[in-house]
């Protein structure tokens, strides 16, 4: 199956939008939670909270890849590039909106950058 240069760079959004969801988005802290453990430190009377992947095991091998933005990456490409070529009526649908909500978060970001240089 070849891919058109506009599939392509679609592909390429839902991967960054499902990635970025998966690894730093509020909403999706809950599936997080069980792969780490929380340390806190206190430095000058700040008091900073780490996420630590757990070790051992599955939940220590999710815990890893969900702290790597890159690594969870490839693996949501392999699940979006290989739904798409095995179920394209349904993941056709759901790479578009991941794709739509991709450049949807570049823009905003480069608003707010841009905004913030203005100040």
């Amino acid at each position: 199956m070849e891919f058109t240069m506009v599939q392509l760079i679609a592909l390429g959004f839902a991967i960054f939008r499902m990635t970025h969801l998966m690894v730093f988005d509020k909403i999706t802290e809950f599936m997080r939670t069980p792969f780490f453990d929380e340390v806190k430190e206190e430095e000058n009377g700040v008091e900073e909270i780490y996420l630590i992947p757990k070790t051992g095991g599955v939940i220590g091998f999710i815990g890893q890849l969900l702290s790597c933005y890159w690594c969870t990456g490839i693996w949501v490409s392999l699940f979006l590039y290989g739904g798409y070529l095995w179920l394209p009526l349904y993941f056709g649908p759901f790479i578009t909106l991941l794709a739509v909500a991709g450049v949807a978060a570049i823009i905003e970001a480069a608003v707010q950058n841009w905004n913030r240089g203005a100040d």
